[in-house]
């Protein structure tokens, strides 16, 4: 699966580092690939979805 870590759930903005980090505890090579942008399959993608809240509450 192509992945855009934009629209992931575990790429969040970290206010101490002041940018985008992932959550997932990457290897050595996978954040190899994160950080130089070719992280294209990510095992750990997982589609954001901002209303899953909502739907509960309706």
């Amino acid at each position: 699966m192509k992945a855009n870590c934009d629209y992931c759930m575990n790429y969040v903005y970290d206010d101490e580092y002041e940018c985008y980090t992932c959550l997932i505890n990457l290897d050595e090579d996978e954040m190899y690939r994160f950080i130089s942008g070719r992280f294209n399959d990510c095992p750990y993608y997982k589609q954001g979805d901002e209303y899953k809240i909502v739907h509960k509450q309706i």
